[in-house]
């Protein structure tokens, strides 16, 4: 039979009413974290169009054609982040965030962790939240929860 975990006791107890009307709103803050960085990371690819460079950056880390993998980047991480907000088709949307930033994650390994040296610090943490809420899904402030399905 399963413990059950004892809930840790407040420092200041007179904050229990808050924490109780609060922490259902964690996880759509989560998800509206991750999914407004996908999108406008995404929206600003989908603004400035496959610049000459970043496709040679696509094709010198292997990816050919590198228009494709532009493009489907660039809708992966756009449509993850409305679907994201919107707590719509969670899982499946934040996996394919997680996919991308662990390709990326990889990419970037050599380099090491510090973001600023092109580092995968960055794309871990992304990727690992994003898996995280795969694995979650949409949670109770959510379309997939309104509409009463999940992928």
């Amino acid at each position: 039979m399963a413990e059950i975990e004892a809930k840790p006791k407040l420092l200041l107890p007179f904050l229990q009413p808050f924490y109780d009307a609060v922490t259902p709103l964690s996880w759509p803050i989560v998800r509206l974290a991750v999914g407004w960085n996908l999108l406008m990371h995404g929206w600003n690819k989908l603004m400035m169009g496959p610049a000459p460079t970043i496709l040679k950056g696509f094709a010198d880390q292997g990816f050919s054609p590198p228009e494709f993998w532009y493009w489907t980047s660039t809708i992966n991480e756009a449509a993850a982040g409305i679907a994201l907000i919107l707590g719509l088709f969670t899982r499946f949307f934040a996996a394919t965030a997680a996919i991308e930033m662990l390709v990326i994650t990889v990419l970037y390994w050599h380099n090491g962790f510090a973001w600023l040296h092109r580092g995968y610090e960055y794309v871990l943490l992304w990727g690992l939240v994003s898996f995280a809420i795969a694995l979650r899904g949409g949670g109770p402030y959510s379309l997939d929860r309104k509409i009463g399905r999940e992928l």
